[in-house]
Order: structure tokens, then C-alpha cells, then sequence
């Protein structure tokens, strides 16, 4: 299954507390994706929280952009990614 970097801006900044609360946030949006047959597999927050990159499988940059719209994620890029790994090469 293909692999995407997904680029999104929070203009507010992204705020999911380390609770139950915040569990449940990340598990709505799983199911979501889901859905569209997509699997959330990590993501990195700039320090400032305005600015995620997330790894996501699936189909294609369709469903990627459903699995967003159905979780009401902004989607700035969407680009197909392959693993370079440097230990690879030893």
C-alpha cells in the first residue's frame, strides 16, 4: 500500500490533551480514516503546534483527502513518500 506525508496547518494551534479526553480524539479519527480505508501510522508536531507532518497508509491521495474532510483535518500537501533508511546500506 502506497505511504503519504501529509503536511497540515492548525492556525490555532493543535491542542490534544494527554488525558482520556485527548485518547478519544485520536481514536475518533482512526475509525474515520478508517472508513476510507486509510491507516494513520505517526505523526510530528512542530514545538509550536501550528504545523503537523503525518505519516498515513493508503489507496491513494483520494482517500487521504476523505479520510481529512470526514475528520475535519486541514490538508495543506500530500505527497508519496518511500522509506530511505540509512542503516540500509551496512
Amino acid at each position: 500500500m502506497p505511504r503519504y506525508l501529509v503536511q497540515r496547518t492548525f492556525t490555532d494551534g493543535l491542542l490534544i490533551p494527554t488525558d482520556h479526553g485527548g485518547a478519544e480524539t485520536c481514536s475518533s479519527v482512526v475509525k474515520g480514516n478508517a472508513g476510507h480505508g486509510v491507516t494513520w501510522v505517526h505523526s510530528y508536531v512542530s514545538t509550536d503546534k501550528h504545523t503537523t507532518f503525518c505519516v498515513y497508509d493508503g489507496p491513494d491521495t483520494g482517500a487521504i483527502r476523505a479520510a481529512a474532510e470526514t475528520n475535519g483535518l486541514p490538508v495543506d500537501s500530500i505527497t508519496e513518500v518511500s522509506v530511505l533508511d540509512p542503516y540500509f546500506y551496512h
